[in-house]
C-alpha cells in the first residue's frame, strides 16, 4: 500500500497530467484499501478472505462541459490514456452552467485536523479466526439456538487522496476493525435468525466476542413463537439499531441535488419546526476515531460540527458545489466522491441527542404498541414522505415489552412521524448513525 505521501501525489500528477493536456481545471481522487476476512461456521473455518485493490478517478473541465472517468490499472501508459479520454469525452458533453471545482476561497488551506482513525494494531488471520470462534462458540451457547449462519473478524485499512488543479491536496487514512455472529433458534418453519455486530476504527474500542456472541443468540431465542398482531392505529418505539433508519431518510431529504431538484418532501421547510423541540441531530465529521470522520469533503472543503435539526428546526441543505449554485446558496462541506461521477452530498457521523424520559418510561403508558427490531424492504417515497416497511419485533401491552411479532408492516408520514418522535434517554455511539429509543405515535399497523 502506498504512503499517504505517494497517495497524494499520484493524484496530483494525474491532474497536472490533464492539465497539460488541455483541460481548464481538473480534480482526481485516489483510494487503495485492503482488508482480511475470517468466517467460521458450526466450529469450523468456513474461508479467509484477502483482497486489495486501488482505483483512481479523474475529472476534468473543458469551459462548462465535463466528464469523469475511473481506473483501477496504474501502469502510466494507461493513465496517459485516461487522461486524453477523459478530455475528449468533455468536449462533447453538453454544457453544465452549474459544474466546476470547489469555491477556491473556501478550500482548506491549513493543515488538515488529526482524527485518530488509523490503529497501528493488525491482527493476523489466526488472530481473527480464534475471535469469529469465540463469538460464534458465544452465540451457539445460548438456550434454545439450534444453528448457526457463522460468525467471522476482520480488519481493513484504506486511504484516500484528492487534489484539485486550483490549489488543494490532501490524504487520509482509516483502518477498521469488525466482530460479528448469526445464528437460528428453533425448528422447521417456527426457526428464527437474528445477528449482532461491532465496527471500530482501533481494535482496544471493539466489543468482547463472547459479549457479541451472547448478543446474537439472545436476540434470535427472543424472536420465537411470534404471535399475530391486530391491525390498528398505535404507537411504535424503535430499538436503536434500527431507529437510525429514521435519520436516513431525514438526510435523504436534505441533499442539495434533491432540493435542486424538487424532488425531496421537505422543499419549502427549511428554519421551519419539522421535529418537536427536544429533538436535535447532529452531524460530526471531526469526531476523533468516528466511522465516518474526514478532515475534508469530496471537493477539498474543510468540514465542521453541525446541526442539522437544533431543538426541532432545519437548519439548512447538506450542499456540494454543483448543488449550491444551482440554488444560489454557498456548498456546506458535504461532498462526497466516488472514483467516477460527479460528487455527491452525504453526512458523516450522525447521532440524534439523548432525550430526558428512560426508554422504561418512553412505553410505560403505552396500552398496546409495537418494540420493532427489524425493519425489511424500502417503502418509503422521497418526494411524498409516505412510509411503509415490513418490520418485526415485540408487542407492547400494559407498558411492557410482551411477546415477538412478526410479518407485519407499519406505516404513516415522514412529516407525521417526525413530528411525533420522541427520545429516550440511552443514546449510544456504535454505530456511524446513532439515536436513542425512539417513540412514534399513531402509525399505522397491519397484522400479517
Amino acid at each position: 500500500m502506498l504512503s499517504l505521501e505517494e497517495a497524494q501525489s499520484r493524484a496530483q500528477d494525474l491532474v497536472s497530467a490533464a492539465r497539460k493536456a488541455g483541460a481548464d481545471a481538473a480534480d482526481a481522487i485516489y483510494a487503495c484499501n485492503a482488508s482480511t476476512n475470517v468466517s467460521v461456521r458450526l466450529g469450523a473455518l468456513e474461508d479467509v478472505e484477502r483482497s486489495e485493490g486501488e482505483e483512481i478517478g479523474l475529472r476534468v473541465f473543458v469551459g462548462q462541459r465535463s466528464a469523469s472517468i475511473s481506473a483501477s490499472d496504474m501502469n502510466p501508459a494507461t493513465l496517459s490514456t485516461l487522461v486524453d479520454r477523459c478530455i475528449a469525452m468533455a468536449r462533447e458533453a453538453p454544457e453544465d452552467p452549474y459544474a466546476g471545482l470547489a469555491p477556491e476561497d473556501r478550500l482548506l488551506r491549513k493543515r488538515a485536523p488529526s482524527l485518530d482513525l488509523a490503529d497501528v494494531e493488525e491482527p493476523e488471520p489466526a488472530a481473527l479466526r480464534e475471535r469469529a470462534l469465540i463469538a460464534e462458540e458465544a452465540a451457539r451457547g445460548v438456550p434454545g439456538i439450534t444453528n448457526s449462519e457463522g460468525g467471522g473478524a476482520s480488519t481493513g485499512r484504506s486511504q484516500v487522496a484528492l487534489a484539485t488543479s486550483h490549489g488543494f491536496a490532501g490524504a487520509y487514512a482509516g483502518t477498521s476493525h469488525a466482530t460479528w455472529a448469526s445464528v437460528l433458534a428453533g425448528a422447521g418453519a417456527d426457526m428464527q435468525r437474528d445477528h449482532a455486530s461491532h465496527s471500530v476504527r482501533h481494535l482496544e474500542d471493539l466489543d468482547d466476542a463472547e459479549a457479541i456472541g451472547i448478543r446474537a443468540g439472545q436476540r434470535a431465542v427472543a424472536r420465537l413463537n411470534p404471535v399475530k398482531v391486530e391491525s390498528g392505529v398505535m404507537p411504535v418505539i424503535f430499538d436503536p439499531r434500527i431507529g437510525s433508519s429514521m435519520m436516513g431518510h431525514l438526510i435523504g431529504g436534505m441533499v442539495g441535488p434533491a432540493i435542486a431538484r424538487r424532488s425531496s418532501f421537505l422543499l419549502d421547510m427549511l428554519g421551519e419546526a419539522i421535529f418537536d423541540s427536544s429533538v436535535t441531530i447532529i452531524d460530526d465529521p471531526l469526531l476523533q476515531r468516528g466511522l465516518r470522520s474526514r478532515p475534508f469533503d469530496g471537493e477539498g472543503l474543510p468540514v465542521e460540527r453541525r446541526a442539522l435539526i437544533d431543538k426541532g428546526v432545519l437548519t439548512g441543505w447538506l450542499m456540494d458545489s454543483a448543488s449550491a449554485r444551482q440554488l444560489g446558496l454557498e456548498p456546506t462541506g458535504h461532498a462526497s466522491r466516488g472514483g467516477a461521477g460527479a460528487p455527491g452530498a452525504s453526512v458523516t457521523n450522525v447521532h440524534m441527542e439523548a432525550g430526558s424520559v428512560s426508554p422504561g418510561d418512553l412505553m410505560a403508558d403505552v396500552k398496546r404498541g409495537l418494540y420493532v427490531t427489524e425493519l425489511i424492504g424500502m417503502g418509503v417515497n422521497g418526494v411524498t414522505g409516505d412510509y411503509s416497511r415490513g418490520a418485526a419485533g415485540f408487542l407492547i401491552e400494559n407498558g411492557a415489552v410482551a411477546h415477538a411479532v412478526s410479518e407485519i408492516t407499519i406505516a404513516g408520514n415522514l412529516k407525521d412521524m417526525f413530528k411525533a418522535l420522541v427520545p429516550a434517554n440511552d443514546l449510544q455511539y456504535r454505530y456511524a448513525m446513532n439515536v436513542p429509543t425512539l417513540r412514534i405515535d399513531g402509525m399505522t399497523v397491519a397484522g400479517g
